[in-house]
């Protein structure tokens, strides 16, 4: 089984910007999902492995709670928190390491400091349309993930017999999150050859399993019912559901980061449906509604993320935001719905 992604040149390339950089810095999107957490902490296991000690993980903001036991996630930098420590870290490194993002506006307010740093740049992702100013993109979107990339990668680079239990854990958990635990975006066999490499490395899937979806507190499992009982919005005969979920919402049930990963998916246990879309307002700022999308049964919606909602993403799972109120933001989802009914109504 061929699982390189590099062609030689490439690989020698990123061989020798690795070998001749001193301070390397690894980034990854806004609010770090588990995939980008463990593609990014993976990564940097793998330099510490080939001896590369100034290696620093720096996050725009909060990763969700769940993921706080992975292995080094104790060592990342939030900009949120330090923006002085990560731009020093930026002015310093002479290799950038940007994980599971395609445009550089993903990393949000850390933007102008990622955009201006002089180093070099590597871009590994699996989402459409990579930004093309780095010296090396390795783009795949037909891939489950950044970290199963990740895991061809620093197999391709010599490194899997070293590998250590620590950096199998992490690939394996940015791999299980970003396919709902393998359910979807998941059919092609050599993500299960993956699975089977990083089992002998020692990892416990039933203890990541657990560590990642059994891991709410009550009140998280309170908002998720009050959600799908009180405010699950269901348009049968466009086999489509959204639901909104506001300030008042979250501080009635004391959210915390995490607290709703997963919930735009229940909708989808609904028989026949194919989109399901979540509106939440963001937790600091006015007038900013966060967009989730789901889709299945035939129905795509990565199109409609990008016509309706300022985001994109993968065919069946995308992302967005409106600047706007709650109450606008549902108008805008009703007349998307709408604009795709002729796709949505398809048998």
């Amino acid at each position: 089984m061929n699982t390189n992604l590099l062609n030689e040149a490439e690989a020698e390339q990123l061989q020798q910007l690795i070998a001749e950089s001193k301070h390397i810095v690894i980034c990854a999107h806004k609010s770090p999902d588990g995939d980008a957490m463990g593609a990014s902490l993976a990564w940097k296991s793998y330099l510490n492995q080939i001896g590369k000690t100034d290696v620093i993980v720096c996050m725009p903001d909060a990763f969700p709670d769940f993921l706080q036991w992975l292995p080094g996630a104790n060592t990342v930098l939030r900009y949120d928190k330090n923006p002085e420590r990560v731009q020093e870290a930026f002015d310093k490194a002479d290799l950038v390491c940007c994980m599971d993002f395609n445009q550089y506006m993903r990393v949000d307010a850390m933007q102008p400091t990622l955009v201006g740093c002089k180093a070099k740049r590597i871009l590994i992702d699996h989402h459409l349309e990579p930004e093309t100013n780095n010296d090396i993109t390795v783009s795949r979107p037909n891939m489950s993930s950044t970290s199963e990339m990740v895991f061809y990668i620093i197999s391709q680079l010599g490194g899997y017999e070293d590998m250590s239990k620590v950096c199998a854990q992490c690939i394996y958990c940015g791999m299980m999150t970003d396919t709902g635990g393998f359910t979807y975006n998941s059919t092609r066999p050599e993500i299960y050859f993956v699975i089977g490499q990083l089992l002998s490395k020692g990892i416990d899937k039933d203890s990541i399993y657990n560590r990642v979806y059994h891991n709410y507190s009550v009140n998280a499992l309170r908002l998720r019912g009050h959600i799908i009982a009180n405010k699950m919005q269901v348009v049968n005969e466009l086999h489509a559901a959204y639901f909104t979920v506001t300030r008042e919402d979250m501080r009635r049930f004391h959210f915390i980061k995490g607290d709703l990963e997963g919930v735009v998916n229940i909708p989808q246990q609904i028989k026949g449906l194919k989109l399901s879309i979540s509106l939440r307002e963001d937790t600091e700022k006015l007038n900013l509604v966060l967009v989730s999308l789901r889709s299945g049964n035939g129905f795509h919606c990565q199109p409609m993320a990008v016509e309706f909602f300022n985001g994109g993403g993968h065919a069946d799972a995308s992302g967005g935001k409106l600047h706007c109120s709650i109450e606008e933001a549902e108008q805008i989802t009703l007349k998307a719905i709408l604009a795709f009914q002729d796709e949505l109504k398809k048998k």
